[in-house]
């Protein structure tokens, strides 16, 4: 997860996704942002393909120095998956081939 002022992108195994706009923490550390989420494919991305993008609802809660997110499309209710981030940790990422 890379954070910005303006904006927040999100790679995932086979998957990215992005936020607009600041993510802001309530008194209790917790946020809901909306945003995108974009499934990827292995092999070759032929000319014209149009990406499999889906509206998104990212929330969670933030303490110290770990991030608890969970990412759900808006547009049928599936979850993606719950994730536990830690600052300055690169993570493990496996992009589809």
């Amino acid at each position: 997860m890379t954070v910005a002022d303006a904006a927040t992108h999100l790679e995932l195994d086979c998957a990215h996704g992005d936020i607009p706009g600041a993510i802001t923490l309530d008194g209790r550390g917790q946020f809901d942002v909306a945003g995108v989420f974009v499934r990827e494919h292995g092999g070759p991305i032929p000319q014209g393909e149009v990406p499999d993008s889906h509206p998104a609802k990212y929330f969670g809660s933030v303490a110290s120095t770990t991030m608890v997110l969970t990412i759900r499309l808006s547009d049928s209710s599936e979850l993606i998956g719950m994730f536990t981030l830690a600052r300055g940790s690169s993570g493990r990422v496996l992009k589809c081939l």
